[in-house]
């Protein structure tokens, strides 16, 4: 006879994360997002900076290139400060110049990785962790399907982006000898717009790529912090606590509860029943509230029992089935009665005062 083991279906992961279990995966920095999204997105905003602002790149480029160009040759040109100075002047143009596209690129992404992701900060992913000096370990991260899978992405953005160049550059081909007639700022300026424009064309190819890797990298992490119903019920326990030992707790507060209210019983001034179901005991008293309220209440075996404990402390017990019946579902206890049943309610009472001091 063959055996099965149920244990392994119990260790399958087929349940969904939790919330629970999703705040601590986002806590170790653990966050599905595409960083082919944010590189396509930082390609075409950088190119499209980079043309809307080409004039004024050209322009900081030129007046920088004359400025230093221009320069009295002297002593004190080659001298440390002249040549600390020289540097300082370059290196402030470059920074002018490259300004918008740095710019873009870094608010691009920025926003994009926010809109993937939103804020978070945490530095458990800094943390030292034996288990990237296992070699077995990282034999699996080698060779296992998120690795493979980058690697295809890489090869599919090399061979889309080199087709992509390739057949527009073969079909500018025949405009390029008329580039020997150019002068030089016409050359530059032909070969700046057929740069942004490969880099509009290979950015939006990457823009396809990237909207496709961003549901690939959501379903991978999905699949990848789903739970075994184990861990789900493990988890439960942590979160809720032990079924059995909060049944129990439970069961001691109605013990307590039921003890307190049995305890207010023989200061009641009434108990009002229908006769056997309902029972629901109050006291009057102007100093506490403007109303008469509910004592202890209860059904079945409790009223049975509210009643006993009246009787042992001669509290006057009235029998009233519609009045008890619509005290017992309207009041709780530690509550005043309703305003429409005040006219029923001092009626008992009066009957109750009356028979007090007859007796």
């Amino acid at each position: 006879m063959e055996y099965i083991n149920l244990q392994l279906f119990a260790q399958e992961k087929t349940e969904k994360a939790t919330p629970k279990k999703r705040r601590d995966v986002r806590e170790r920095g653990n966050i599905p997002q595409s960083r082919e999204l944010n590189s396509a997105l930082a390609l075409i905003g950088c190119f499209a900076v980079l043309y809307l602002s080409a004039s004024y790149i050209t322009d900081t480029i030129m007046k920088q290139a004359h400025y230093l160009l221009t320069l009295p040759i002297n002593d004190g040109l080659f001298s440390v400060d002249g040549v600390q100075g020289l540097l300082a002047t370059g290196v402030t143009g470059l920074l002018k110049a490259s300004a918008p596209v740095a710019g873009a690129a870094l608010c691009i992404g920025l926003m994009t990785s926010y809109l993937q992701v939103g804020f978070v900060f945490t530095t458990k992913p800094l943390v030292p962790s034996l288990n990237r000096l296992n070699p077995l370990e990282g034999l699996k991260r080698i060779f296992s399907r998120r690795t493979i899978a980058q690697l295809v992405k890489s090869l599919l953005k090399v061979a889309i982006v080199g087709y992509l160049t390739f057949r527009y550059l073969i079909a500018r081909y025949p405009e390029t000898p008329k580039m020997l007639d150019m002068g030089p700022v016409k050359v530059m300026e032909t070969i700046g717009v057929t740069t942004i424009r490969v880099g509009l064309l290979a950015g939006a190819a990457l823009l396809a790529l990237a909207i496709f890797d961003l549901y690939y990298q959501r379903y991978e992490h999905e699949k990848s912090i789903m739970m075994t119903k184990q861990e789900v019920r493990e988890e439960y326990k942590q979160v809720e606590g032990n079924p059995q030992i909060k049944s129990k707790i439970k069961e001691k507060q109605r013990q307590i509860s039921m003890r307190r209210m049995m305890a207010e019983i023989p200061k009641a001034d009434v108990v009002i029943t229908n006769p056997s179901h309902f029972a629901v005991a109050l006291k009057y008293k102007p100093e506490v509230a403007k109303a008469p309220y509910v004592v202890a209440k209860g059904k079945d075996l409790i009223a049975l029992k509210i009643r006993e404990i009246a009787k042992e402390n001669r509290v006057q017990v009235v029998e009233n089935i519609n009045l008890a019946r619509s005290l017992y579902e309207t009041t709780e206890i530690g509550e005043v009665i309703p305003p429409e049943l005040y006219q029923s309610v001092a009626e008992v009472l009066a009957f109750v005062y009356s028979m007090d001091k007859k007796s």
